[in-house]
C-alpha cells in the first residue's frame, strides 16, 4: 500500500477560501441519508485557485454554483471546483448510510439513533467542505425524519422552527449564532428519556437545560445535571464567563469514541459520563461525571468561542479546558485528591508516552493521523504547562491574562503562541523562555544536590536540568521550571516555603540563616512535569511523611518510601540475596492507618502502593520477573505488619455512608487479602450486604488477585444481576481482564462471545481488552508472548472495524524499550503481523512505523 505521508506545522497556509454561512438540510434515513449543504464561499487573496473541498466515504448527487450545474473534478477525497467567482452560493447534495459507518465517525447510528462525532476530521464524512479548524461559519440546520421513531431532532444553537410533514414524518429548524468550525457541528435524532431544567446566569438570562438518555435511565440522569449546573455557576464566579445560548444540551449514547464532545449548545455523551444511581455506579464514576460533564461545558469559552487555527494546537483547548476541570473538581471537592489522581496520570501514562516511540511536544510538530494526538501529552501534560503559567503568574495576573484573550479573540481560531502573548502581555511577566515547553518534548530530568555549613547557617540546593533525546529532536535547550519546595526543621517546622525560579541548565540556589540541616520537601504538589532525582533517606522521607505542609507531599514521600523499598529488593533477587523492608517503612504506613487527622480519602491514596505499571515508569530498564516477586513481597510485608490495624479501621467504617471512608475501607479489605486468603469471608460479606456499586465492586476488586470458588461464584452472581445494564457489566468485563491468573487470557477470548461483549462497541473494547494490556501488566508481559498475541489479533480485527479504538489501545505494546531483550522481540514480532495488514489504517500505520523505527 502507498504510504500515509505526514503534516507538518511548519507547512501551514492561511485558507484561500472562507464559508460565512451554511446551511444543512438532512432526510434521515438509515442507508441512504441525504444531505444539501447550502454555503456562501469566498475567495480570500489574489488568485485563481480552484475551490478544493474534502469528503470521506460519500456519495456525491449534486453540485451547483449560484444555481447552475458546476464544473469539478472528484479526485481521491477531494472536490476540485474551478470558478472564476469570487464570491458565490455553492449547493452540495451527498448521500450516506450511516448504519454501516462502524467508525463511529462522522454520522452514525448509535442504538437506533443518529448521532454525529466531527471532530477532529469527521465533517467530511457528512458533506464536502473545508473541514479545517480555522473556517468559521454560521450554522443553521434542517432535520428531517420519522416522527415515530424519531420523535426528537436535535442539532447546535436555538431551535427556530418545527412541524408535521406528510407520511408521519417531522422537521425541526436549528440555528447557532455564533460562527463555528465544521468539528463542532453536531447532530442527535432518536427516541429519549428526557429531563429538563433551567439556570438562571449572573446577567438574569434564563437558559433551557436538557439531558437525553436512553429509554428507561431518566433516574440515572439527576447527578449529570446537578454537575452541569455546579458547572455554569463555578465558571461565572471564578472566572466571569456567562453561557451564551438559550438552551443547553446533553446526549448520551453508547456508542461513542470518546468520553464527551463539547459541540456548541449539544454536547454528545459517552453514557458512561452521564448515567449514575447508587445501584449502579461507583463514587469514582459521580466524580468522573462531574468532571467530564464539567469539561465539555468549560469548553464554551475555552475551544468554541476561541478555538484553534489549527490542529497542530489542540492543547489550546484540551490543556486550558483540562485544567479548568481540574480546578473545577478541586474547588468543589478534595484539592489534594484531585491533584494526586492528575499526578498520576502524568506519571503513570504521560511520562511513558515521553520516552516512547510517539513523543511529542504538547503542540506537535508533525502528523499523520490527528486522532492520535488525542493524547495524554495534548490533555494533562498541557494541563501541567497551563498550571505552571498559573503558579509563575499568581491567580489575579492568570485571571487578567483570561479576559485579556478572550477580549482579543472571542470568535477567532488562534493559536498556543496568543493565549501566551495575553498572559505575557496581561501580567508583564516575561514568558519567552516558558513557550518551550510547547514546543519541546519528553521529560526533563532533574538532578538535585544539597550542601549545609554548619558553621555559616547556609544551605544550598544546586539544581541541574536535562530532558533526555526524543524521536523528533536530540538536543533540549533548559526549561522555565517552576520549583516548589519547603525546608522542614527536625521538629517538623517549616523555615522556608517557596517556589524558585529555574531557568538555566545549573543554578545553584542558597538559604541563608538556617539553623540546622533541613529537610528539603522538594517540587511540592508536582509543580512542574519533571523526574525528580533526589537520594532521600528513609528517615527523610518519614518526616516529610509527618511533617510536610502539603498533603500531596506526604503522599508524594509515601510512594517514595514504597518504590525505594521494592527497587532495593529487585536487587537483592538479581543478586541472589534474601529480601528485606526496612521497619521504619512498616512504621510510617502503620502511621497513617492509625492518623487521625488524616483526611480519609489521602489515607486511602497513601495505602493504595504503586502499581507495577508506575513502578516499571521509574525506571528506563526494567527485570520484570523480579519486579514481579519485589513487589509481591513489600505489598505483603505492609500488609500483613498492619494487619491489625487495617481490620480495625475496616470496621469501623463498614458502615459508613461516606464516599472518602468507602475509599479507605475498601483499600483496606484489598490489602487484608494480600494477608490472607480467609479475608474472602469478609468480601463475601460486603458484596452480599452491600447497598451501592463501589462496595460490591470493592469486594470483588479485593477477591481478584486469583480465581477461586468465592470470587467465581460471586463474578457469576454478579453477571445474573447486571447482565441487562451495559455499564456495570463493563466493569464485570474488566475484572476479568485484570485477574492475576494465568488462565485469565483464555477466559478472554472465550469472552468474544459473551452477549456482553461486541466488537463495535468501544466501551466494549476499552474494558475488556484495552483494560488487560494497560492493567494486567504481568499477564500482558507473559513470556511466553502470549499477552502479545492476543492484543495484536483484537487490533488487526479492529482495524477495520474501528481504527480509532484500535490505536489507542494498541499502546502497551509499542512501549517495549524498558524490557528485555527477548520480550521485545516479541514485541515487534506483533507489531511486524500488524504492519503486514492490507488496508491497514493510518491511525495503526502511524503508530506502529515509529515504533518499529
Amino acid at each position: 500500500m502507498s504510504q500515509p505521508q505526514a503534516k507538518f506545522l511548519r507547512d501551514y497556509q492561511k485558507p484561500k477560501f472562507k464559508i460565512s454561512h451554511i446551511d444543512l438540510d438532512f432526510t434521515l434515513a438509515q442507508k441512504q441519508t441525504q444531505v444539501v449543504a447550502t454555503s456562501k464561499v469566498f475567495r480570500q487573496g489574489h488568485h485563481q485557485e480552484p475551490l478544493v473541498l474534502v469528503g470521506d466515504e460519500l456519495t456525491l448527487l449534486s453540485v451547483m454554483i449560484n444555481g447552475n450545474k458546476a464544473e469539478y473534478q472528484l479526485l481521491a477525497g477531494e472536490l476540485v471546483i474551478d470558478t472564476a467567482l469570487d464570491n458565490f452560493e455553492l449547493q452540495i447534495i451527498t448521500q450516506l448510510d450511516p448504519e454501516a459507518n462502524s467508525s463511529l465517525e462522522g454520522l452514525y447510528m448509535s442504538d437506533g439513533a443518529y448521532c454525529t462525532q466531527c471532530e477532529a476530521e469527521g465533517f467530511r464524512r457528512i458533506t464536502y467542505f473545508l473541514d479545517r479548524p480555522d473556517v468559521l461559519a454560521i450554522y443553521t440546520v434542517r432535520v428531517e425524519a420519522d416522527r415515530q421513531a424519531f420523535p426528537y431532532l436535535l442539532s447546535n444553537g436555538n431551535l427556530i422552527d418545527s412541524g408535521e410533514l406528510q407520511g408521519g414524518r417531522h422537521y425541526a429548524k436549528w440555528h447557532d449564532p455564533f460562527p463555528k468550525p465544521a468539528y463542532l457541528f453536531a447532530l442527535v435524532a432518536g427516541d429519549f428519556d428526557l429531563l429538563e431544567d433551567k439556570f438562571t446566569t449572573c446577567n438574569q438570562r434564563e437558559v433551557k437545560l436538557q439531558v437525553f438518555v436512553d429509554k428507561g435511565n431518566l433516574s440515572k440522569a439527576h447527578h449529570a445535571m446537578a454537575s452541569l449546573k455546579k458547572s455554569m455557576t463555578w465558571d461565572e464566579s471564578r472566572f466571569n464567563l456567562e453561557y451564551d445560548l438559550d438552551i443547553y444540551m446533553i446526549v448520551a449514547v453508547d456508542f461513542f469514541n470518546m468520553g464527551a464532545m463539547e459541540n456548541k449548545g449539544l454536547n454528545v455523551f459517552n453514557t458512561k459520563f452521564v448515567l449514575a444511581d447508587k445501584a449502579s455506579a461507583t463514587d469514582d464514576d459521580y466524580h468522573g461525571i462531574e468532571s467530564v460533564v464539567g469539561h465539555e461545558y468549560f469548553h464554551n469559552w475555552t475551544g468554541n468561542r476561541v478555538t484553534c487555527r489549527d490542529w497542530f494546537q489542540l492543547s489550546l483547548k484540551e490543556g486550558l479546558t483540562v485544567f479548568r476541570d481540574q480546578e473545577f473538581s478541586s474547588d468543589l471537592g478534595s484539592r489534594a485528591v484531585n491533584r494526586i489522581h492528575a499526578i498520576k496520570a502524568i506519571k503513570n501514562q504521560q511520562f511513558a508516552e515521553d520516552s516512547g516511540p510517539m513523543a511529542h511536544p504538547i503542540r506537535p510538530e508533525s502528523v499523520i493521523e490527528m486522532n492520535n494526538f488525542y493524547t495524554v501529552t495534548v490533555y494533562n501534560k498541557g494541563a501541567e504547562v497551563i498550571r505552571m503559567m498559573h503558579t509563575l503568574l499568581g491567580e489575579a495576573a492568570f485571571q487578567q491574562g483570561m479576559k485579556l484573550y478572550f477580549e482579543r479573540h472571542d470568535g477567532q481560531a488562534v493559536t498556543c503562541d496568543d493565549f501566551v502573548a495575553a498572559m505575557q502581555d496581561a501580567s508583564e511577566v516575561d514568558l519567552t523562555q516558558f513557550k518551550r515547553w510547547y514546543s519541546q518534548a519528553g521529560t526533563p530530568q532533574v538532578d538535585v544536590k544539597e550542601h549545609y555549613d554548619e558553621q555559616a547557617h547556609v544551605y544550598q540546593l544546586t539544581l541541574s536540568q536535562m530532558t533526555p533525546a526524543t524521536p523528533d529532536k536530540a538536543e533540549k535547550q533548559p526549561l522555565h521550571i517552576p520549583f516548589d519546595i519547603e525546608l522542614l526543621d527536625v521538629d517538623g517546622d517549616t523555615v522556608f516555603n517557596r517556589v524558585l525560579d529555574f531557568t538555566e541548565e545549573t543554578q545553584v540556589f542558597t538559604f541563608d540563616g538556617i539553623k540546622q540541616k533541613p529537610i528539603p520537601s522538594l517540587l511540592q504538589n508536582f509543580s512542574a512535569p519533571v523526574k525528580l532525582n533526589f537520594n532521600y533517606s528513609v528517615e527523610q522521607l518519614v518526616h516529610i511523611m509527618r511533617f510536610a505542609t502539603s498533603e500531596v507531599a506526604k503522599w508524594e514521600a509515601s510512594v517514595s518510601l514504597f518504590s525505594q523499598s521494592v527497587w532495593q529488593n529487585v536487587e537483592r533477587l538479581q543478586n541472589n540475596q534474601s529480601m528485606y523492608i526496612d521497619p521504619r517503612i512498616l512504621d510510617a504506613f502503620k502511621g497513617v492507618i492509625l492518623a487521625q487527622d488524616l483526611d480519609k480519602a489521602l489515607m486511602a491514596e497513601i495505602l493504595t502502593l504503586a502499581s507495577a505499571s508506575s513502578l516499571i515508569e521509574q525506571k528506563d530498564a526494567v527485570d520484570l520477573d523480579s519486579l514481579a516477586l519485589a513487589r509481591e513481597f513489600v505489598v505483603f510485608e505492609v500488609a500483613s505488619d498492619c494487619e491489625d490495624e487495617l481490620l480495625a479501621r475496616f470496621r469501623e467504617l463498614e458502615k459508613v455512608d461516606d464516599a472518602a471512608a468507602r475509599a479507605l475501607k475498601n483499600i483496606c479489605l484489598s490489602l487484608l487479602l494480600k494477608v490472607e486468603q480467609s479475608y474472602a469471608a469478609l468480601a463475601k460479606q460486603q458484596f452480599q450486604s452491600a447497598e451501592n456499586m463501589t462496595d460490591s465492586l470493592a469486594a470483588l476488586s479485593a477477591l481478584n488477585s486469583e480465581s477461586s470458588l468465592i470470587r467465581d461464584e460471586l463474578m457469576s452472581q454478579f453477571e445474573r444481576q447486571w447482565i441487562d445494564t451495559p455499564l456495570v457489566m463493563d466493569k464485570w468485563l474488566v475484572l476479568h481482564a485484570t485477574l492475576a491468573c494465568s488462565k485469565c487470557i483464555n477466559q478472554l477470548q472465550s469472552l468474544f462471545e459473551h452477549e456482553a461483549f461486541s466488537f463495535n462497541n468501544p466501551n466494549r473494547v476499552r474494558s475488556l481488552i484495552g483494560a488487560f494490556a494497560a492493567g494486567n501488566t504481568f499477564e500482558f508481559h507473559r513470556k511466553d508472548g502470549v499477552g502479545y498475541q492476543f492484543l495484536a489479533d483484537a487490533i488487526i480485527k479492529l482495524n477495520s472495524v474501528n481504527p480509532q479504538v484500535a490505536a489507542r489501545i494498541i499502546t502497551p505494546l509499542i512501549q517495549f524499550k524498558k524490557f528485555d531483550a527477548t520480550r521485545q522481540a516479541m514485541m515487534k514480532q506483533q507489531l511486524q503481523r500488524i504492519l503486514a495488514v492490507e488496508e491497514l489504517s493510518k491511525d495503526l500505520y502511524e503508530k506502529v512505523t515509529k515504533a518499529l523505527a
